[in-house]
């Protein structure tokens, strides 16, 4: 009889462990690759890197008048 509970026990016990220790379905995100960082040619230490310049706002686009001739003309 207590064979029996002990085998019961270990069962699930078992049975447990595996659930937990199953792979979750959570997807890892791959690795962002790294920029190399570029040493001083003088110190030989690695320089700071300086934020890039802030983008021009982009220009407003000027649409060119047909005139009378350009629009009578059948395309």
């Amino acid at each position: 009889m207590a064979n029996l509970i002990n085998e019961l026990i270990t069962g699930v016990v078992e049975s447990v462990l595996k659930e937990v220790l199953k792979k979750s379905g959570v997807k890892t995100t791959t690795s962002k690759r790294q920029k190399r960082q570029t040493r001083s040619a003088t110190t030989g230490r690695f320089k700071k890197t300086t934020k890039p310049k802030a983008a021009k706002p982009a220009k407003k686009q000027v649409s060119r008048r047909r005139t009378t001739a350009a629009r009578s003309k059948t395309r």
